[in-house]
């Protein structure tokens, strides 16, 4: 058990150990460790009303400490949630580091056909956004490069979600280029910039606006890669 003693999510968990008593079953945080706000999940047995409006009241006082509003749920809402956030939830699954009583997610497991519907809805969604706001850029170059630049970020989680889904490791940029290039048969040059302006943006010395045609072909070429995932995977 990690110890939450004078970390960011320390003052939520004992306002939230005063509020919700025995109710209170498990409390964790998740995502990067070194994240800010700091991320966290609160397993209960029951949530009223008054419940939220105490923990309203203490709201401004977690974001002052660093760690962002906790998600609160009873242990039956999250597991039958896990069909309908099988990316999130399972996100949550894997880099959850318990800070107060017994592992909440013994036993539980995302479908794979769940994950693999919940990333195709995810790069479907992607592709409409960029063909849409390309026409709302009505061919100017600085909002093109603008759409390419602030689409990078979530375009690299998509392809982090593919691997995970593919049961790839990935845990650095090198190997997401090494996984879609050889996996997803998109051209690691053009991940690599997509990468890079996901890091730094406009400090990236990538030309964003000539990115976009590969980079609309690259989304497409991935929408039909999760589409067929599941006869791709049986194949190999």
């Amino acid at each position: 058990m990690d110890n939450a003693h004078g970390g960011p999510l320390a003052v939520a968990l004992q306002d939230l150990q005063h509020i919700f008593g025995e109710r209170l079953h498990a409390f964790v945080a998740y995502g990067e460790p070194s994240a800010t706000p700091a991320a966290s999940l609160a397993l209960v047995s029951s949530i009223s009303a008054d419940d939220l409006d105490r923990c309203a009241a203490r709201v401004s006082s977690w974001h002052r400490a660093g760690c962002a509003t906790p998600l609160m749920l009873t242990r039956d809402e999250f597991a039958g949630s896990l069909d309908a956030f099988p990316i999130e939830y399972g996100e949550i699954i894997d880099t959850h580091r318990l800070l107060f009583g017994a592992d909440p997610f013994a036993g539980l497991a995302i479908r794979v056909e769940d994950l693999r519907r919940a990333c195709e809805l995810q790069v479907k969604g992607h592709l409409v956004h960029l063909r849409e706001n390309y026409l709302e850029c009505g061919g100017r170059p600085a909002e093109i490069a603008a759409l390419v630049t602030d689409s990078a970020p979530p375009f690299a989680q998509l392809l982090r979600r593919i691997a995970r889904l593919d049961g790839v490791p990935v845990n650095t940029s090198v190997e997401l280029v090494a996984y879609a290039s050889s996996r997803t048969r998109i051209d690691g040059r053009l991940v690599g910039d997509l990468l890079a302006l996901a890091k730094s943006r406009g400090a990236s010395g990538v030309d964003a606006m000539k990115l976009y045609p590969d980079y609309l072909a690259a989304v497409e070429a991935l929408w039909r890669f999760v589409d067929r995932w599941r006869a791709t995977a049986t194949g190999q």
